[in-house]
């Protein structure tokens, strides 16, 4: 046995076959939960697997998952996995051109996709020269122009295949691909081994533990634990962080929770109602909404099974953690932190917040860098530099030789990943992350980083959600604007009063020069900032 995804799961599914895997709560058509033992589990992504295998998707060949969150989803990826074909997260709000440019960008030889994306699949496969394969999940809607390739029906798709496994031998080399967010630029498709996903991004077993020596441990720990644990990703799984929360819980041998799309309200009902232990989500895009329910139409509601509740992606401000934790008061609260190239690196100091930053007690892989130097030496404590991580690293970005030569790099017998993010370290090994420097404003030659600014910004009380950008400007080059989301029913608040609010807690450069206020502030579907969206609103506002 090899440390492969597939066999790794399958090993879970022989020791605990009758335990509940999986539970989809607003399936689509049923009006009921759908409920999968990890033994159906199983014979269900056999069943795809086996007709996607005779369709002529081969070992490696790319398959692309434009899916809500679902059974669908799952089977799907553990399908794929099994016949040593990679799956390829698909961003749904993706619109025609951005479908045709990750359709060609991760040459996918098939696509599974939910039935009302029907028209823009249909609209984006004319300039892509493929997937030769299309399965759809669901009925399209009415008048939707059908694809070039006819789709089959996931239905018939799954009933076509045989339950059974019968698969050939597997790889830690297989691969697994995760597209970035394409928040600041063109999607990127990070090119991972079973193996250093399995351990960098799944924390080999045991993210809070003693990752596994050997991968038949895996299910001898299931075999020796217990049950009981509810995991429920609520961001779309499309999002590398709720697929990995998932893929984590199923190496536990516990119950995975899904709904199809974050409804505040209806995770809250989910949380009482399959008494939840663990939810992820992104930020305060994601919690604050859960804490207005909390403290409003849903008060009362009996959150007392959920002990940990951590946010990947974006961070959760001071102010929303201690609004959570008000009302929820037994649950630990997480600020963790990892990225698509890197998986986990780790977790928030408790001081953490806008007068100390966003401090991080890091892994023994995870260093601050200077990657200006060949060599990329450790920066000295109080020197800035770029967070990276060594060890179970991605093998590149897929398609983008010259990125990858960028951003991966070997040092003393260790392959490295350089990371986006701007840090610093002090004598005690905890890192400050200062944001990405692909964001980073320069201001008169100082560095303003959006996410510090955002920070400070939302610790008002009357401020739902802010996002920073830089905007040009004649005589500091650029200069700091913000754009914000006051709270419903906030009192009246203006650029003066945010303007003295940051002022007390950053350096006057800091401070945003203009602010322009908005009834919604975009973010992707998983709460991912939106810079591009951001840049494009303050740099139409007055100076």
């Amino acid at each position: 046995m090899e440390y492969n995804l597939a066999d790794l799961f399958e090993s879970v599914v022989d020791t605990v076959p009758g335990r509940e895997a999986l539970v989809h709560l607003d399936h689509p058509g049923t009006g009921a939960a759908r409920r999968l033992t990890y033994a159906e589990l199983d014979r269900a992504a056999n069943r795809l697997a086996h007709h996607l295998r005779a369709r002529g998707v081969a070992p490696g060949a790319h398959v692309g998952l434009h899916l809500y969150n679902g059974v669908e989803y799952l089977q799907t990826v553990y399908a794929c996995l099994k016949i040593r074909a990679v799956p390829v997260n698909v961003n749904y709000r993706y619109v025609e051109d951005e479908l045709a440019y990750l359709y060609r960008d991760a040459d996918l030889a098939a696509l599974v996709f939910d039935a009302e994306f029907t028209g823009r699949v249909a609209a984006a496969l004319p300039r892509t020269g493929g997937p030769h394969h299309l399965i759809r999940v669901g009925t399209p809607p009415p008048h939707a122009p059908e694809p070039a390739v006819r789709p089959v029906p996931f239905v018939d798709a799954e009933a076509s295949g045989s339950p059974e496994r019968g698969f050939g031998p597997r790889s830690p080399d297989d691969q697994f691909i995760i597209y970035t967010g394409g928040t600041t630029g063109m999607p990127k498709g990070v090119m991972w081994r079973h193996e250093d996903l399995f351990f960098s991004g799944m924390g080999g077993g045991a993210p809070t533990g003693e990752p596994v020596r050997r991968p038949e441990e895996l299910a001898e720990r299931v075999a020796a634990g217990g049950e009981g644990l509810v995991f429920f990703p609520t961001p779309p799984l499309m999002h590398g962080t709720s697929t990995l929360t998932a893929f984590i819980a199923f190496h536990f041998g516990q119950k995975v929770v899904l709904h199809r799309k974050f409804v505040p309200e209806e995770v809250l009902r989910t949380v009482e109602r399959e008494r939840v232990t663990s939810i992820s989500l992104v930020g305060d895009a994601m919690l604050r909404p859960l804490a207005d329910a909390l403290a409003g139409p849903l008060k009362g509601t009996d959150c007392s099974s959920l002990f940990s509740v951590s946010s990947s992606g974006a961070i959760l401000s001071e102010t929303v953690r201690a609004q959570f934790a008000a009302l929820v008061p037994d649950a630990l609260l997480l600020n963790n932190f990892g990225s698509s190239e890197s998986g986990f690196n780790g977790t928030a100091t408790e001081d953490s917040g806008p007068d100390k930053g966003f401090r991080l007690r890091v892994n023994a892989h995870t260093a601050v860098v200077d990657a200006a130097s060949p060599a990329h030496r450790p920066v000295a404590a109080g020197e800035v530099g770029r967070l990276a991580l060594r060890g179970h690293v991605p093998l590149g970005y897929y398609n983008d030789p010259r990125k990858t030569a960028e951003t991966f790099f070997e040092a003393n017998g260790d392959r490295w990943v350089l990371l986006g993010d701007m840090a610093t370290v002090d004598e005690e090994g905890v890192v400050t992350v200062l944001g990405r420097g692909s964001q980073c404003i320069n201001s008169g030659g100082e560095k303003v980083y959006p996410e510090e600014v955002e920070q400070a910004l939302k610790a008002h009380p009357d401020v739902y959600d802010a996002l920073v950008a830089g905007v040009p400007d004649q005589r500091w080059g650029s200069r700091v604007a913000a754009v914000v989301q006051l709270r419903d029913g906030a009192s009246p608040v203006d650029a003066a009063d945010l303007q003295a609010h940051c002022r007390a807690r950053l350096a006057g450069y800091k401070v945003p020069r203009s602010v322009v206020f908005t009834d919604r502030i975009q973010r992707s579907p998983s709460g991912k900032a939106d810079y591009r969206w951001a840049k494009t609103v303050v740099s139409g506002a007055a100076p």
